[in-house]
């Protein structure tokens, strides 16, 4: 997809951080905008700042992992801009892992969010997309925890592989009708992705507080530093628009990150070698 201009984008999580960048970035090339947000106040000040760049921005209040309510966000969009040509499934969650307290409620609050949130994005879209025959792209939110598994056993690094798997398939099956899928994997990017319990529903129960001298405490520390010292999203925001006009699968950010994915790859691939030929 290379023709912007005058054509719509829709993204979820997109009040702050990557979603927001996204948003801006289209709004400078032509194209109108519907942000989509479960913070309210946070997504009104979002529609505002970029409505000074374009007239053509809105904002709906959505919560991903509520299907109906992608849905209702969606037909907002149809309503206001007719044909919507990028998707951008981008709003996500992190919450404790490990395996000194399994939380059932914090793994379905992130596959919910993380995983079912993309596929609701899917499913609400890409019929549209299909059906009005002028192409478009679709872009899922990643990580590199989907391609390494840097955080051990968490319901963030399972919903990131997934969101990984998904958009391979996707991408196969899309090529043939002219729709272009991405998938994206930022390392540490300046969001507040680390307080992302601010937005937690009360159906998923309340987060335990860590053990400030825990192991787990330290982790989360260090993550916030990483957090803090990362990408600015207006830069992966750029990478996110070059890899739509050149169609491309998966979208990096940081240098270094193949050093990163090599040790995985390479206990697959001896794995591999050690299984003897019939």
């Amino acid at each position: 997809m290379r023709d912007f201009a005058g054509k719509a984008a829709f993204v979820t999580g997109g009040a702050a951080g990557i979603g927001l960048a996204l948003g801006r970035a289209f709004a400078q090339i032509g194209m109108k905008v519907m942000l989509a947000d479960i913070e309210t106040d946070a997504l009104q000040a979002a529609v505002k700042s970029l409505q000074e760049i374009s007239p053509d921005i809105r904002g709906t209040v959505c919560d991903v992992a509520d299907a109906a309510s992608v849905e209702r966000a969606a037909q907002a969009s149809f309503d206001a801009f007719g044909r919507v040509h990028v998707v951008c499934n981008n709003a996500g969650v992190a919450a404790g892992g490990g395996i000194d307290h399994i939380s059932l409620d914090n793994w379905r609050w992130v596959i919910d969010v993380n995983l079912m949130g993309v596929l609701h994005g899917i499913k609400s879209f890409l019929p549209h997309i299909r059906a009005h025959g002028e192409g478009g792209h679709i872009v899922n939110t990643a990580s590199m925890a989907g391609m390494e598994n840097g955080l051990g056993f968490s319901p963030y690094g399972a919903t990131k592989f997934a969101v990984v798997s998904m958009s391979e398939g996707l991408a196969t099956q899309l090529k043939p009708h002219g729709i272009g899928v991405s998938v994206l994997c930022p390392s540490f990017v300046r969001t507040r992705i680390g307080e992302s319990g601010r937005n937690r529903p009360e159906r998923y129960g309340q987060s335990k507080p860590l053990d400030p001298a825990s192991p787990a405490a330290a982790v989360v520390a260090e993550i916030a530093r990483q957090i803090e010292a990362g990408l600015d999203p207006a830069t992966v925001a750029t990478r996110v628009l070059t890899a739509i006009r050149e169609d491309e699968l998966y979208i990096f950010t940081h240098p270094g990150m193949r050093a990163q994915v090599e040790p995985r790859f390479s206990a697959i691939l001896a794995a591999m070698d050690r299984v003897e030929a019939p």
